[in-house]
């Protein structure tokens, strides 16, 4: 479009905006100014200034013009631009917290600040040039959440390196995929990862230093000459960078930050290509109504080599915010946030699940007074925020200051992504918690974050509302009956374009191309629906949907998502095929609830999978499930005819999970293979009539 065609729509667009009252022939199709003034989150644009459909939506925020730069700092153009700011505004803050000692013990955390990791990052990259790694190079990250894999991605940032975070879950075949296929020249590794990385040396031609952080320099091997691999310590680096210091290397804001390969549920990872202008974009819109303070504290447990937990850490350093990290044990997690006291809390709804679990076994096992008082209380605070008013203190005072102090009792922001969060399960973190509660919806591809739940936003069951730096459509999915033109709730395919779209898949047009279309549309797979005030809520999913015998559609996530409430459920995987006309469910159950459940009802057993295995508890949970699933008016072919319970949990690991925490259908399928044979061969059994 030349410059006078996009003045024209502007302008046009403009008039819209500000006299939609004068326009009485278009009130039949809301306005743009009508969608901005009267319902508050999304204004709606034509996507062609005649022809088009008004369907395009954007936040109410940035109606004109997509964001892409902070309106308070426009000349942060880049990661790097972003860290000498906070470097800069906030030297003597504290930055990067850990627990850890040296002699590998557990105390109090210790800082260091934004001045101090601000000179370690100019020293490992002067020492990454003394070690001849040129400009534009591939950097390699294998290890968990630690100060240094920030140090070492801002280090790339400030010399123009480009970081590629190595999963520590994918095994070393993915590792080795990614280092060739992304031509890593250094990689960053600890002790533990170093022995699987010399295993297969020979076979990533492309490396060229193996640097070991935490290790000591007599413990690291000295590799033959032949090789052409250099290993050394991490401070044996920063030694060799303040002896060598270099200017920085600034990148340009459409230079490569990084390289983040998605694992996917199959085939080989793709390498997602995002440049610093993607990255600021997204941040830049996600702080028009998410603020953090210097005086704020970020636990940081999510992996880092996820965008997720990357935009997080972006966001702290515009506000010069404080980051402590876990110790690297999920299961110590809740201590790590007694030590910190967090302000700011960023999970996935997996964890939420077992907090609210966690937290109504506990009221339903304290008595019938607790109970009774809790109930109270609850219902007593429910009501005031629904009704816009400030509850009464002293409910926080007799019981909710009690349940506060599990997250370090200073949480004031909580924030969820990854996959939906329950409207009751949101509820009862804003009763419980007491600060802002926010759900957000992105996708790696578009640097994180597509849309978020507005600060004045107290609806739950969607995901808010356009990031200011992207606009969003829903296209026709006719296959599964989902037309954007449906009433009164437009459906389809969630399509985004903007400064937060990724470059394309590293080395890989044509899977670049199936997903971004001609018009620079990126389409995502996920399925959404507007709700009114232009709110996106996610429904379905394209690609995982599959057929029964009958021809009935199913949506696993859906219904996963809604058995997710159920108070014995871990984990759920539902599995359903075009040879069956049913469904079937494998449940990693909660064992504590399970037990107590057992107690109850007066059931011995040897070991907990004896439990499992016993059909009063696949009875027990079959029917809580039947219930949760009617209360949310399921199909009758939506509900699991038959359930499996399982002692061990779906997880990275047993390559049960991405990193994103979603399953890996295709290989749950195998992994349960004999248990979902059994299921059905029991469905038979009992009814040999096809089950509707």
């Amino acid at each position: 479009m030349d410059s006078s065609k996009a003045q024209r729509r502007l302008n046009a667009i403009h008039g819209h905006l500000v006299s939609a009252s004068s326009h009485s022939e278009l009130r039949v199709n809301p306005t743009a100014g009508e969608f901005a003034f009267e319902q508050g989150y999304s204004v709606v644009l034509p996507e062609k200034l005649r022809t088009g459909k008004w369907n395009v939506y954007r936040s109410a925020h940035s109606p004109l013009k997509l964001m892409s730069r902070f309106p308070d700092h426009p000349d942060i153009g880049t990661l790097h631009d972003n860290f000498v700011h906070a470097v800069d505004t906030f030297r003597d803050y504290k930055y990067l917290g850990t627990r850890i000692r040296v002699d590998g013990t557990v105390g109090e955390y210790k800082w260091i600040t934004y001045g101090e990791a601000g000179t370690a990052r100019a020293t490992i990259g002067s020492g990454l040039i003394y070690h001849g790694i040129p400009k534009g190079s591939c950097v390699g990250i294998y290890f968990i959440n630690r100060p240094e894999w920030l140090i070492v991605d801002h280090s790339c940032s400030a010399y123009s390196l480009v970081s590629v975070p190595l999963y520590d879950t994918l095994g070393p075949d993915a590792v080795k995929y990614i280092v060739n296929h992304a031509d890593v020249k250094a990689i960053f590794c600890v002790p533990q990862t170093l022995s699987s990385l010399l295993s297969f040396l020979s076979e990533i031609p492309s490396v060229q230093l193996v640097v070991v952080v935490g290790g000591m320099d007599n413990e690291v091997p000295s590799l033959p000459p032949s090789t052409g691999v250099q290993v050394v310590t991490y401070s044996k680096l920063l030694s060799q960078g303040h002896s060598n210091l270099q200017p920085f290397c600034p990148p340009k804001p459409d230079d490569v930050a990084t390289i983040c390969y998605t694992s996917g549920t199959t085939g080989t990872p793709k390498g997602v290509v995002l440049t610093h202008e993607n990255l600021i974009a997204s941040i830049a819109g996600c702080c028009i109504s998410t603020k953090f303070n210097p005086s704020d504290i970020y636990i940081s447990y999510l992996p880092l080599a996820h965008i997720y937990e990357r935009s997080n850490q972006i966001i702290s350093v515009y506000f010069g915010a404080a980051v402590g990290f876990y110790q690297g044990d999920n299961m110590k997690l809740m201590d790590d946030m007694a030590a910190l006291r967090p302000t700011i809390f960023c999970s996935v709804p997996r964890l939420y699940n077992r907090i609210y679990a966690g937290i109504l076994n506990a009221v339903k096992t304290s008595g019938p007074l607790k109970e009774r008082l809790f109930n109270a209380a609850y219902n007593s605070k429910k009501q005031a925020i629904m009704n816009g008013k400030s509850p009464s203190p002293m409910w926080d005072r007799l019981v909710f200051n009690k349940i506060k102090a599990k997250l370090g009792g200073r949480v004031r922001f909580m924030g969820s992504g990854a996959s939906p969060l329950s409207p009751d399960v949101m509820d009862f973190l804003k009763i419980c918690f007491g600060g802002r509660v926010v759900e957000g919806y992105g996708m790696t591809e578009t640097s994180c974050v597509i849309s978020c739940i507005d600060e004045s936003d107290n609806l739950s069951g969607h995901v808010g509302s356009p990031n200011p730096a992207c606009e969003i459509k829903l296209v026709d999915v006719p296959e599964m009956n989902y037309m954007s033109d449906d009433h009164p709730y437009p459906r389809g395919e969630i399509c985004v374009r903007g400064p937060i779209v990724f470059r394309g898949y590293y080395k890989d047009e044509v899977q670049t191309r199936e997903v971004v279309d001609e018009d620079g549309w990126l389409h995502t797979g996920d399925i959404g629906l507007w709700l009114p005030g232009g709110r996106l809520k996610i429904i379905d999913r394209k690609k995982n949907i599959f057929k029964l015998a009958q021809g009935e559609y199913i949506a696993p996530e859906k219904i996963e998502n809604v058995y997710a409430k159920c108070k014995f459920i871990a984990q759920c995987f539902i599995y359903g095929d075009s040879l069956n006309s049913s469904l079937v469910a494998i449940v990693s159950v909660d064992p504590d609830v399970l037990k107590a459940w057992a107690a109850s009802e007066g059931i011995k057993y040897k070991d907990f999978g004896q439990l499992c295995n016993d059909p009063r508890a696949r009875a027990a949970v079959q029917a809580e499930m039947d219930a949760v699933g009617r209360e949310a008016q399921l199909r009758g072919f939506e509900f699991a005819k038959a359930v499996t319970l399982v002692l061990e949990p779906f997880t990275m690991e047993n390559g049960l999970l991405t990193p994103t925490f979603k399953i890996k259908r295709p290989q749950a399928r195998e992994y349960f293979a004999k248990a979902i044979s059994n299921m059905y061969a029991e469905l038979a059994t009992s009814d040999p009539s096809p089950q509707k």
